[in-house]
């Protein structure tokens, strides 16, 4: 999650009292470092703050303004010894504490940034930024509770801080509170239209939200604001998947490649489309790619055998009856997802070795993947390996629970390995869940 932290304006300390008694030029150089920061001359400006500060060491609007310049110069460790100085000097001004904690966020120190924001708030409880600049801070040690509740503070004391809305809607996102979301990228669209994140993250929100046709439209209008974000073109790719649009996803990926060689989340996307497509070979030639691409994951997935008997005429016929309903997934930097879905089109052109070696691989990547197990157990059955298979649907129910297929193949698999009451018992289950075909079963082997 990518976020601004607030800059500090260059607020010059005119309010503060200077002493003028003797040190008139001292008070012209303060002016004069004023003058040349209001026109970007942060180098002159700094000199001038430098003067002041050797003529009268203890004028703490001077060292904060020279941190300020220093800051804007990007020098943010120069400028925290200047922000400490003057913290030390005037302790009670909550500016100086916030003016701190940006330049220690700049250099990603968010747990001091924190406590320098904490303690602007503390003096100060009515400014937005202090909320905003933490809430972000939190965020990036991924404490997104505590960021949300600075987000909505922020927003609470300044609605239409587009800043806060723009974080507080990735905040959410990272939350999983996807209708949150859209809402904050969808205010932030209307205060601004022109801003090609907030698509991108309603767009995003939307996917999760199962709106795909309006997830694509939103990626659109990004692309149009950012043609060459190739990330656009890849979740554009996802969105269409999602729809079926299975020719359409693959040319925003072909896109994303082109802008992107390295994208393996495109190869993956793409390489599903073209399985979906009947472009068996293509569509393995994509998984590997994405497998493949600066994965240091790839290496010999183990192998498992299991061994069993049973009538394979009937179950053969009971079991291809039973369609997997396969989706795309997002891609982990695991590769799991390309994993699964290269074994599913493997098996479907008779590689069903390297097929059961990819989704064993899925498994362990990420053991709680319930439809490569089920897939697994799909591809074990129809080889012969009915033990294992049982042990895959097992698998898969243990890790969901309302999985109605999943207990039906297994209840016929017991069925046929002479389990005729766990057998029934999983059919039934499966009937309960909603799979109807369970019932002519039932009424065939169980009674």
């Amino acid at each position: 999650m990518k976020f601004l932290v607030s800059g500090v304006a260059f607020l010059f300390a005119l309010t503060l009292s200077y002493p003028i008694l003797a040190q008139r030029s001292a008070a012209e150089f303060f002016e004069e470092g004023n003058t040349k920061a209001g026109t970007g001359d942060f180098n002159g400006a700094l000199q001038a703050y430098s003067t002041v500060i050797s003529m009268s060491p203890e004028h703490a609007p001077s060292y904060f303004n020279r941190g300020l310049a220093k800051a804007n110069l990007k020098d943010h460790r120069g400028a925290i010894l200047d922000y400490d100085k003057a913290i030390e000097l005037s302790p009670k001004e909550s500016l100086y504490y916030q003016s701190r904690g940006v330049s220690k966020s700049l250099q990603e120190d968010y747990r001091a940034a924190i406590e320098d924001y904490s303690k602007a708030i503390e003096l100060n409880p009515e400014e937005p930024k202090a909320y905003y600049n933490r809430g972000v801070s939190y965020a990036k040690l991924k404490n997104h509770r505590n960021a949300l509740t600075d987000l909505d503070h922020a927003l609470a004391l300044n609605p239409d801080e587009l800043a806060a809305l723009y974080a507080r809607g990735n905040c959410k996102q990272d939350l999983q509170e996807y209708a949150g979301s859209l809402a904050d990228f969808t205010r932030v669209i209307e205060l601004s239209p022109k801003r090609t994140g907030a698509y991108a993250g309603r767009g995003l929100a939307k996917l999760e939200l199962g709106d795909y046709q309006g997830a694509s439209a939103d990626f659109t209008r990004a692309i149009e604001l950012s043609p060459n974000d190739s990330e656009l073109y890849a979740n554009r790719g996802l969105a269409k998947n999602k729809l079926e649009d299975f020719g359409g996803a693959i040319i925003d990926f072909d896109k994303t490649i082109q802008l992107n060689p390295d994208h393996f989340q495109a190869y993956y996307g793409r390489g599903f489309s073209k399985g979906k497509l009947n472009d068996h070979r293509g569509s393995i030639a994509d998984l590997t790619k994405s497998i493949e691409l600066k994965n240091t994951y790839v290496g010999d997935p183990k192998k498992i055998v299991y061994s069993g008997k049973i009538n394979r005429e009937k179950l053969d016929e009971l079991r291809e009856q039973v369609k997997e309903n396969v989706k795309i997934a997002a891609l982990t930097n695991e590769r799991a997802e390309a994993y699964y879905i290269r074994g599913v089109v493997r098996a479907k052109i008779g590689e069903t070795k390297a097929a059961i070696q990819d989704l064993t691989t899925a498994v362990e990547l990420s053991p709680t993947y319930s439809n490569a197990y089920f897939s697994r157990a799909m591809i074990r059955s129809a080889s012969g390996d009915q033990m294992g298979a049982v042990l895959d649907f097992t698998s898969s129910i243990k890790l969901r629970s309302d999985y109605p297929e999943a207990y039906y193949l297994r209840g016929i698999l017991k069925n046929s390995l002479g389990e005729i009451n766990d057998g029934c018992l999983d059919l039934s289950k499966a009937g309960e869940l909603g799979y109807q075909q369970a019932y002519k079963v039932i009424s065939s082997f169980c009674n």
